[in-house]
């Protein structure tokens, strides 16, 4: 219940509109999610399903005189109070949908509060079922429309590879006497210590200072040597160009699979997208999730190793705007949210049935820091301007709870990494 204000008063009610409105309000002072609304009316003895309260202030229409009586006495209403809300919707009844409305009658000694923001005004879709893509909805929990973007597909570049030259120009040889021989001349002989004509008019050239094997064609071995100097020469190439591929293709990595002597710099987190995430609190070992066997849905930060209840996805309403998903395991699929429209400035992030008018349950996921950080969750339309969701209490211990708190300057305790779930 909002400190300091009464329970809405139904008398003031001219029509059946006018008269759901009030029963919003009334919801909305309590304070109640549906799931506590359900365990309060259980401690009452009525029965009060979550589906059906949703559907009641949804539709244009009067309740069950059975159904509105479970519904006040679960938000807390007075026993004294509980007669006018049953008069108002039997005069209501009597006159029909579409009887001119009755001036409101006159307010009682008791004090009474004014209504919310935006409470007056009928509900123009009668029974809102939104579908929550590739989730099987409970039978309890209502669904929604959610559009989902698909996820681009991503580009991984082909490694490409420089070719190595398998050959390389020999030196041409000189001929001894200064002179470079003409091209298409053939070589110039040296003629030998005798005198005589040579059997081998046209021998190959040698070096200068090589004589060459006794009894042998000069300058043989120089032509090994330098072939073998340019086999050498090509095989280093090789074996450079082969070392190189074999860096990049392992990531970096030294010998035997061992890390690089140069730390790698420090990942950036991707930008939240469709689909089943992991929500970390930035930084820390901390993942969001809730107690098992409590029905409040209060989200809490809790080690990542015992995080998964529930799964979370995101699921996106606009540019820039988005749906956090809930999948419980007992009470089905839900939204994440911030109740009574955010009026509250440290409300409590919680998960609930999608699609209450009363709960802001679009939020806005902005990225913090150069480069970036994490994301702050920004509730989209709350009551309280310059809001975001904050991890409350000591940050350094698990099960701190979230709500919603002024965003500060530092964006301590409110950033957050959206990872692949695993």
């Amino acid at each position: 219940m909002t400190p300091g204000e009464h329970a809405p008063d139904p008398r003031g009610a001219g029509t059946p509109a006018e008269f759901l409105a009030r029963l919003q309000a009334l919801k909305d002072w309590s304070g109640l999610t549906y799931r506590e609304l359900t365990a309060r009316a259980e401690e009452h003895g009525d029965v009060l399903p979550r589906s059906t309260v949703a559907n009641m202030l949804a539709r244009p229409t009067l309740p069950r005189e059975e159904l509105l009586l479970s519904f006040v006495r679960a938000c807390g209403v007075a026993p004294a109070a509980l007669e006018d809300w049953r008069t108002v919707r039997r005069d209501l009844a009597r006159r029909g949908p579409h009887a001119p409305a009755i001036a409101p009658a006159a307010p009682s000694a008791s004090p009474q509060g004014s209504l919310p923001d935006g409470a007056g005004g009928p509900l123009e879709d009668p029974a809102p079922s939104r579908h929550i893509p590739s989730v099987d909805p409970g039978p309890s929990r209502r669904t929604m429309d959610a559009s989902v973007d698909p996820v681009p597909s991503r580009h991984t570049p082909e490694a490409s590879g420089d070719s190595v030259e398998d050959s390389a120009p020999r030196p041409r040889p000189r001929d001894p006497s200064g002179d470079p021989p003409e091209d298409g001349a053939p070589p110039r002989h040296l003629p030998g210590p005798s005198a005589g004509p040579s059997e081998d008019p046209v021998p190959p050239p040698s070096w200068p200072g090589d004589p060459g094997p006794p009894g042998g064609r000069p300058g043989m071995s120089s032509r090994i040597r330098r072939a073998l100097v340019a086999a050498v020469a090509v095989a280093g190439l090789v074996l450079a160009g082969v070392s190189v591929v074999a860096v990049l293709r392992d990531g970096g990595t030294g010998p035997a699979g061992q890390p690089p002597r140069t730390p790698a710099a420090p990942t950036t987190p991707s930008a939240p997208g469709a689909g089943d995430v992991r929500i970390r609190v930035a930084g820390t070992e901390f993942c969001l999730g809730e107690r098992r066997g409590v029905r409040s849905g209060q989200v809490h930060q809790l080690p990542c190793a015992e995080a998964g209840f529930p799964r979370y996805s995101l699921a996106a309403v606009a540019a820039g705007r988005w749906r956090i998903v809930s999948h419980h395991p007992d009470f089905g699929p839900g939204c994440s949210g911030i109740p009574s429209g955010g009026r509250v400035p440290d409300a409590a992030y919680e998960d609930s049935e999608c699609g209450d008018p009363s709960r802001v349950e679009v939020f806005a996921l902005e990225p913090y820091g150069s480069p970036v950080r994490g994301h702050r969750i920004v509730p989209v339309g709350s009551a309280t301007p310059g809001s975001c969701v904050t991890v409350v209490g000591d940050r350094t211990a698990a099960w701190a709870r979230l709500a919603q708190a002024p965003c500060a300057p530092d964006a301590t305790g409110q950033l957050f990494t959206f990872e692949r779930a695993p």
